[in-house]
């Protein structure tokens, strides 16, 4: 069981602060020979796999690396477009890393500004007067799980479906805002939040909420 990532998400739908705490990671590395049996396409500045699966290499991976240098983007090391890099049959044999894009900042910006306006629609949508909103979103691979405050703050929890303790969690890391955040004197509401102390008694709690599921007094 594992607890994912954490976002906090301000009234406007502003991104405040997220962490990745443990993000499962499934890559395959080949060395190929030329022609390259595989077809890539640039997708979201992306250098991915369009057609043809093997060896753990997966339809939407994209290009983390080549001969064990990491890529920026649909560019290699070098500056060289990637797809250009690989119709070049000097360049073989060739060492590639594949494996789940990773988010950039913008994409996690984008999403946060998304789940508010979900968020909203589903408030909106509710046949009763006075819904929560989404608490809970269920995938085959992780729940999502999130905490408004009366203020429109909300915290949430990405984690494995089979994780217990997040609701228990999602108001430990409310407690932990009020205290290491909101009570910090250079600290501005609805703005990032950078503080120590929030990070490190975050960071410990999602280690307590792996472990125990749950808190105990004093935790």
């Amino acid at each position: 069981m594992a607890i994912f990532s954490v976002y906090v998400v301000n009234k406007a739908g502003g991104l405040i602060y997220q962490y990745d705490n443990y993000v499962p990671r499934a890559e395959a590395e080949k060395t190929f020979s030329f022609p390259l049996d595989l077809v890539l396409k640039i997708h979201d500045e992306k250098a991915v796999v369009s057609f043809g699966q093997r060896d753990g290499i997966r339809v939407g991976h994209a290009v983390l690396s080549i001969n064990g240098v990491d890529v920026n983007g649909k560019y290699t090391a070098e500056g060289k477009e990637i797809i250009e890099y690989l119709k070049d049959a000097t360049n073989y044999p060739v060492s590639i890393r594949f494996g789940r894009a990773r988010l950039t900042s913008n994409e996690k910006l984008m999403l946060a500004s998304m789940f508010h306006s979900l968020f909203a629609i589903g408030s909106q949508l509710s046949p009763e007067v006075g819904s929560s909103g989404i608490e809970m979103l269920e995938t085959d691979t992780f729940k999502l799980h999130c905490f408004q405050t009366l203020t429109g703050i909300k915290f949430i929890v990405l984690a494995d479906p089979r994780q217990a303790g997040i609701d228990a969690l999602l108001r430990k890391i409310y407690e932990i805002y009020s205290d290491f955040a909101l009570k910090n004197p250079f600290y501005s509401l609805e703005m990032p939040i950078r503080c120590e102390l929030f990070d490190q008694n975050l960071k410990s709690s999602l280690e307590i909420a792996e472990k125990a599921g749950t808190f105990g007094p004093g935790s």
